[in-house]
């Protein structure tokens, strides 16, 4: 049975702290073996009759259930070895399962942990567009950042340890910048959008920065907490780098 940490982390990793339902695991099961049992073979083959449906749903849920368990596994064998010490071919293994299966799901194992963030721009550029639009853009941007603490909130002792990962290990940080670039072109459109401004492909270079910036105090206020073991308050260290930033 894996640990309450293994767990949180692989919440925090895919799903934005929802977590993944353990009877997915048979359907991981049948999904990785090839064998749609039951599916109807017109289905299988695309067809497009009741049963078609189904199938695309059990395979949709059989694909989630192995990409948990391989971020689940990855996540342990980072924790307890160190990240660089551990390799594709581990992983796959302390998996039960291929190196080229793990390779359709995660291009290398710093997917395994970063693939996550490729989600969270949208996510975050909608909670910016739906935001009152009486409220300034500051509160917006605010309001989008603390959509990514859900996790924390929950189990913040559990979440730590991946917290620890991404801060400490060197691949992971950069990784995970490279990634919030894009956070920071979707954040900048959507504020672009609220001002009224044409929509361009190039966001506006006022909106890019603010943007920039909400992301960087996110950043700041995970390390911080990191750094404290989880003590501090981390939604007060989100409310303190913006009103640094707007010089209150």
């Amino acid at each position: 049975m894996r640990d309450n940490a293994s767990q949180a982390c692989t919440c925090f990793a895919y799903g934005n702290g929802r977590g993944y339902d353990h009877r997915m695991t048979e359907a991981a099961r049948t999904w990785m073996d090839g064998d749609m049992k039951g599916a109807g073979v017109g289905a299988r083959a695309g067809g497009t009759g009741a049963g078609a449906g189904a199938v695309t749903s059990t395979r949709d849920i059989a694909r989630a259930a192995v990409r948990a368990r391989l971020v689940e596994v990855a996540l342990d064998l980072f924790r307890r070895e160190g990240f660089d010490q551990v390799t594709v071919n581990k992983v796959s293994a302390a998996a039960g399962v291929s190196r080229s299966t793990f390779l359709r799901y995660f291009a290398s194992k710093e997917d395994a942990i970063l693939l996550a963030f490729d989600t969270q721009d949208e996510q975050a550029a909608d909670a910016v567009r739906s935001w009152p639009p009486a409220e300034d853009e500051w509160a917006a941007l605010r309001h989008a950042m603390r959509l990514n603490l859900g996790p924390f909130r929950q189990a913040p002792e559990d979440v730590l340890p991946l917290a620890r990962l991404l801060e400490e290990t060197p691949a992971l940080a950069a990784g995970r910048r490279e990634k919030q670039v894009r956070w920071r072109d979707a954040l900048a459109r959507a504020l672009a959008e609220r001002a009224g401004e044409p929509a361009s492909a190039v966001p506006p270079v006022r909106t890019l920065v603010r943007a920039a910036a909400a992301v960087e105090c996110l950043n700041i206020a995970v390390e911080q907490w990191t750094r404290s073991e989880g003590r501090a308050d981390l939604d007060a260290l989100l409310d303190r780098a913006f009103e640094a930033l707007r010089g209150e």
